[in-house]
């Protein structure tokens, strides 16, 4: 949709009320033992699982695919009933996007790669085209782009609009998740206020951080964000739904489930789908595997039981 900058400079986010909400979501709702198992495996269909270090290889990137296709030891899938769970996504480097394309080949998980200079984003526009262009040319289907924070920090609206809008022409029909990095953006007004430009110019998802930030995905940041999805819902002509992504630093069970009860609360079930939720991480799904584990057999596993195969 075209730029509303009346819309953007009516944003006001009241901080107080926002932790204390934030503060309170978490207390009101708990699931326990089938419930808890089951929001669990939702967490596992909606994840990306991430691999975005610096000394990234072909061959981690190789397991971590294969642990895509088959998240859970295999028996205790079947014994949960649910022998063919897959995750949201594989999310990678520009240049191991080959590697895991042809490592997923007919599992129907998408590849996602993190582009326009991420995570920092501090080259050229062209340049960052160009990645995005050759991501999806070398078969990524979802691409993770990084906005340039000094545009939101100096309140140059239009300068953010034409950039997101450039990316999503060069996506083409890739999904398009926009990271904000929140923890560089000083306040939650800016938060608010970047989230609705970014959907404004055509992103499919707004996402809370690289994970290379100080301070990566906390729920006050998410109320802000998901709020924003609401709001732009509810004004947009027929309702257009745009997905959350929170990433970086979500490494437990418990932290997974909050985020799902978020969602939940705030914009319903419709939301808690990887079609429209996902969330970014790479430790996580270790500790989620420990706690199916507990549920089936009352005790915790080791962690080397659920490593990378």
């Amino acid at each position: 949709m075209p730029l509303d900058l009346s819309w953007i400079r009516a944003v006001h986010v009241n901080r107080s009320a926002v932790e204390r909400r934030a503060a309170t979501l978490i207390t009101r709702r708990t699931v326990k033992k089938e419930w808890q198992a089951a929001w669990l495996l939702r967490a596992v269909a909606d994840l990306d699982l991430t691999t975005l270090a610096g000394d990234d290889t072909p061959s981690n990137v190789l397991r971590l695919c294969a642990k895509a296709r088959h998240p859970i030891r295999q028996d205790m899938a079947a014994e949960l009933g649910v022998p063919d769970l897959r995750v949201g996504a594989v999310c990678v480097y520009h240049n191991l996007v080959p590697v895991a394309v042809a490592a997923l080949e007919g599992s129907g998980i998408p590849v996602a790669a993190v582009s326009t200079g991420f995570p920092a984003g501090q080259t050229p526009l062209k340049a960052k085209l160009e990645e995005i262009r050759a991501s999806v040319e070398a078969g990524a289907r979802e691409i993770d782009i990084v906005i340039s924070r000094a545009y939101v920090l100096r309140g140059a609206w239009r300068s953010l609009y034409d950039e997101v809008r450039a990316f999503r022409e060069a996506c083409g029909d890739a999904t398009m998740k926009a990271i904000i990095a929140t923890g560089e953006l000083a306040t939650l007004r800016n938060v608010a206020q970047a989230s609705l430009v970014c959907m404004m110019a055509g992103t499919d998802f707004i996402k809370t951080s690289t994970g290379k930030e100080p301070v990566n995905a906390i729920l006050p940041v998410g109320e802000v964000m998901v709020r924003a999805i609401r709001e732009y819902f509810e004004r947009t002509a027929g309702g257009y739904r745009v997905g959350f992504k929170p990433a970086g630093g979500i490494r437990t069970a418990k932290q997974a489930i909050q985020w799902l009860i978020l969602m939940k609360e705030e914009l319903g079930v419709d939301w808690m789908k990887p079609d429209l939720f996902r969330i970014g991480a790479s430790g996580l799904l270790t500790d989620i595997e420990r706690q199916l584990s507990y549920f089936l057999t009352g005790h915790y596993g080791s962690e080397h039981h659920f490593a990378m195969p």
